[in-house]
């Protein structure tokens, strides 16, 4: 019997753990904004902005360092890129104008977030998983972002508390550098799947994902899960704080999003292993439309803005696993991370549309308004998006007829 580290199970334990501390962190970035405008007397936009060309930034990386992945080592890659994120973080702390801001939270951050966030680790996983607990593996990694999203949003409360904005920068570096030796602990347990010989190349999936109509379509709908995420996770405090909330409030929904998601991406990850994905993502997204609806209309309050929280945090990053599901799904595991990368592109250019409007309406008009009708109308086009989605297999011509 292999040892637990040498083991697909340590895979998954250790590339979730990676994802804990790098989406987690990256998710708190929200509650930061109002103690750096307040102390660098910006307007939202400054800050709002350089995350924004973050989550762009991200999702330009995110294919190339797919592509390293698939063609080299990829727990190497994830470490790599981990060191590069913390490098990012430490220096937002000494960032004291939009410029350096921009470097910073924008480009550092971001590229070094593009092979630490979510693509890489699941696209070890995915190679390394049972075929049909694929999609349940999927979702616990992705279950991993929520549980960091939760211990992160109280811990960067209590920094912020503790040390101001720029010491508490500094001290979630020291926690992400934890993620570098983690993803080189994986290399030894993943060498029996990444050393198979490929009947297929990076180039040949790539042909065949460019020509699939679904592909696209998936492509596309990722794009609303990125608006939607990154505009409630950056702006939402604000949004609370400005209707009489207290800032423990904001920080307390973002930390009851991310709880309830561990729920929600792992029942995603569960029922995408038993009915089509492609048709519980139509229900998803319509069902995130409805609660935003319904929130607008509600009055601020604990009792509502935990509520609203819960529901959300069920449907929050639940789209992933399905998402990345119907991908290895449709092309198969080999080159999932190249390929999911590109329809998470669409997912960072949805988080920077959903980051930079939501403060630019904000500045225009003094309120949200617009940001939230802008997210239900993308609610119901991601629903009838997906519906259409071709999810059946596409026969590898490389493989043998065995395969």
């Amino acid at each position: 019997m292999k040892a637990f580290w040498r083991s697909p199970v340590y895979i998954l334990f250790a590339a979730t753990a990676v994802v804990l501390i790098a989406n987690g962190s990256r998710q708190s970035f929200g509650l930061f904004l109002e103690p750096i405008t307040t102390d660098l007397d910006w307007g939202v936009s400054e800050f709002a902005t350089a995350i924004a060309v973050q989550n762009l930034v991200m999702g330009i990386a995110a294919p190339f360092a797919g592509a390293l992945a698939d063609r080299w080592r990829p727990t190497t890659v994830i470490a790599l890129s981990a060191a590069l994120y913390t490098v990012g973080l430490a220096l937002i702390s000494v960032s004291v104008t939009p410029e350096t801001m921009f470097l910073s939270a924008g480009l550092v951050v971001g590229i070094g977030a593009s092979g630490v966030g979510l693509t890489l680790p699941l696209g070890i996983v995915g190679r390394v998983a049972p075929e049909k607990s694929r999609t349940l593996w999927l979702g616990i990694v992705t279950a991993g972002g929520s549980a960091g999203q939760f211990t992160f949003a109280l811990t960067s409360r209590g920094l912020l508390d503790g040390f101001g904005w720029s010491g508490g920068m500094v001290a979630m570096a020291i926690i992400v550098i934890i993620s570098v030796p983690l993803a080189l602990s994986m290399k030894w347990a993943s060498e029996g799947e990444l050393s198979k010989p490929d009947r297929d190349t990076l180039g040949n999936a790539l042909k065949r994902a460019s020509h699939h109509r679904g592909y696209w379509l998936l492509v596309i709908g990722f794009f609303v899960c990125g608006f939607q995420v990154q505009f409630v996770g950056t702006h939402l405090p604000k949004f609370l704080t400005d209707s009489g909330a207290g800032a423990w409030l904001a920080a307390t929904a973002l930390s009851v999003i991310g709880l309830f998601n561990l729920f929600g991406t792992i029942a995603a990850g569960w029922m995408g292993s038993h009915w089509r994905k492609k048709n519980l993502l139509s229900l998803l997204y319509l069902s995130r439309g409805l609660l935003f609806l319904v929130f607008l209309y509600l009055p601020v309050n604990e009792i509502t803005v935990i509520g609203f929280s819960a529901i959300l945090g069920l449907l929050w990053l639940s789209t992933v696993p399905l998402t990345s599901g119907i991908v290895a799904q449709v092309f198969g595991p080999r080159y999932m991370s190249t390929l999911f990368a590109i329809v998470f592109l669409s997912h960072q250019l949805g988080a920077f549309a959903g980051v930079s409007l939501g403060g630019l309406f904000y500045d225009i008009y003094g309120t949200y308004d617009a940001a939230w009708w802008l997210a239900i109308a993308l609610s119901a086009a991601a629903a009838l998006i997906h519906w259409g989605i071709d999810d059946q297999p596409v026969q590898n011509p490389a493989a043998s007829p065995a395969d």
